[in-house]
């Protein structure tokens, strides 16, 4: 928390707004999608995606290959605890549909489903487009999909299994958008990013969640910026965006949302 506490001053201080912003390509991304302030009507559906699920009592056993919750070490939890404290916030959810509707997304993968908020936003956001995102634990794999599947999503597809066995099953796909989600550990980051590679085109999108969820962590974010394919990356504090294109001169940006 402490380090969380000190990179959030370091932020603050090196951000801005658009007017900071020298690249079109970042300019346009920051003023027509980060600070788009329509009231998309999907905004309702996922409002309610996700008040369901505060809701829900059901109790699920938890099998966790990533760093584990810093909350419980109960492995018996219930879908309203998880929603609480380990699901992406309304906020979060909305900036990612809306993400997907800028880029217009076709292939998109998520690693780290959970209770799918993330997975049904992106999902309404590219609905001519699909969603494939992988899940570490059983239990909640099967829950986030009947749920999406009653909530009428069906161009999203849950996989199950520890990331690095099914990343190399995934058949080099080529990737619109890739959110790295799953596992707060830096060697595993660096090893997801290492992984998917192969699996880029020049405008595919990286998104890194939690780049300062702990010093590890930091550290495999300042790594990443400086990888000779990475050209431009835009640090939100909560979010780490790694852009690919060849076209655009190497530069980092720091935006406050």
């Amino acid at each position: 928390m402490l380090h969380q506490i000190l990179e959030y001053i370091k932020f603050l201080k090196r951000s801005t707004n658009q007017h900071g912003v020298h690249s079109p390509f970042v300019y346009d991304l920051v003023t027509q999608c980060f600070y788009n302030k329509k009231k998309y009507a999907d905004y309702t559906l996922i409002t309610n995606y996700k008040k369901a699920l505060l809701k829900t009592n059901t109790l699920i056993e938890i099998t966790d290959l990533g760093t584990g919750s810093v909350y419980t070490k109960n492995n018996t939890r219930s879908i309203k605890s998880i929603a609480k404290n380990s699901g992406a916030s309304l906020k979060r959810a909305k900036l990612l549909y809306r993400l997907a509707e800028y880029f217009k997304f076709t292939t998109s993968l998520e690693l780290g489903t959970s209770l799918g908020i993330s997975t049904h936003a992106i999902a309404l956001g590219c609905k001519n487009g699909n969603i494939t995102s992988i899940e570490g634990c059983p239990e909640i794999a099967k829950f986030t999909a009947q749920n999406l599947k009653e909530k009428n999503i069906n161009n999203a597809e849950i996989l199950v299994g520890d990331f690095s066995k099914v990343i190399p099953l995934l058949n080099k796909n080529t990737y619109d958008f890739i959110l790295f989600d799953g596992n707060h550990n830096k060697a595993a980051t660096l090893a997801y990013f290492e992984l998917l590679l192969p699996n880029i085109h020049n405008n595919t999108v990286f998104i890194f969640d939690d780049i300062y969820w702990s010093k590890g962590m930091t550290e495999a974010w300042k790594i990443i910026k400086q990888h000779p394919k990475v050209n431009v990356t835009v640090d939100t504090f909560q979010y780490g965006f790694v852009f690919f294109r060849k076209e655009q001169v190497k530069e980092h940006f720091t935006i406050r949302l």
